[in-house]
């Protein structure tokens, strides 16, 4: 027997060094709710984490981006639907003026209501979204996913020629009136055709921002697989090591007085 060197209580203290840091591994996973506490209890899975959440992250930002491109394109709806009242007046002027009952004097004041809608649409033309135009015919690349890929929204100029031609027209006699029912015809059918444009363009956005919404669930699940803790399990395992540690306590003590037998040689 050696008193010096007691392998048992050395033995004992690491088995009890392992077991307390399992309690604590344990302890601050369920306190945390995440399996990865520092970057040694799963170093691939953090990576592979990080870049899933970095990527979630501009999901994000891409759904903003679409989002905004939706009130955009809502914002043109809803101009586009007053402009089209506009020129339905003015084909129905266009009509009223060529009435053989009507004086000058009657298509004068048709003409005033209807150079007043031609200057309203005129004006509708220049309008903006926080700062960017609305009607200039430019189309705009929204992004649509976190690999910045695109999706090009059909612009609409309400400046184009067949409405300013429309808008200038002059209804004061019967055939300038027929002239103006003929381009005022002409401009309503190229705006029901950028109605529908602009219709295609929300159907569009609406698909991308359910596939962004989709993705990031889905992203998100796989997220959570690889960090959140599994607090059934982990509870077991913390249950588990807490034992061990109160059997390993109680068994260092135990090896520690083993020594104290040696006095039975020495009495």
């Amino acid at each position: 027997m050696v008193i010096n060197t007691n392998l048992s209580a050395q033995n004992a203290a690491t088995l009890l060094m392992q077991s307390q840091s399992s309690l604590n591994t344990s302890l601050q996973r369920l306190s945390s709710g995440s399996k990865i506490t520092s970057p040694a209890d799963d170093s691939a899975g953090l990576a592979v984490s990080m870049k899933l959440n970095a990527q979630m992250a501009r999901i994000d930002a891409a759904a903003n981006n679409v989002h905004n491109a939706v009130s955009f394109s809502q914002t043109q709806d809803g101009y586009v639907q007053q402009v089209n009242s506009a020129f339905s007046r003015m084909s129905e002027l266009s009509v009223l003026s060529q009435d053989v009952t009507k004086t000058t004097a009657d298509r004068a004041l048709y003409q005033q209501e209807f150079q007043a809608l031609g200057s309203y649409i005129n004006n509708v033309s220049t309008k903006d979204f926080n700062g960017v135009s609305l009607f200039n015919g430019a189309t705009l690349n929204v992004t649509t996913d976190s690999e910045a890929n695109t999706f090009g929204m059909v612009g609409i100029n309400l400046a184009n020629t067949t409405y300013a031609t429309a808008t200038a027209d002059n209804i004061t006699s019967v055939s300038g009136s027929l002239k103006a029912l003929t381009d005022v015809k002409a401009a309503i059918s190229q705006l029901a055709s950028d109605r529908a444009n602009i219709g295609s363009n929300e159907e569009s956005l609406s698909y991308y921002s359910n596939q962004l919404s989709t993705l990031k669930n889905n992203l998100s699940a796989a997220n959570s697989q690889i960090t959140d803790v599994d607090v059934a399990t982990e509870s077991t395992n913390y249950a588990k090591e807490n034992i061990l540690v109160q059997s390993g306590t109680a068994m260092l003590a135990q090896a520690n007085s083993m020594p104290q037998s040696v006095l039975k040689l020495l009495s």
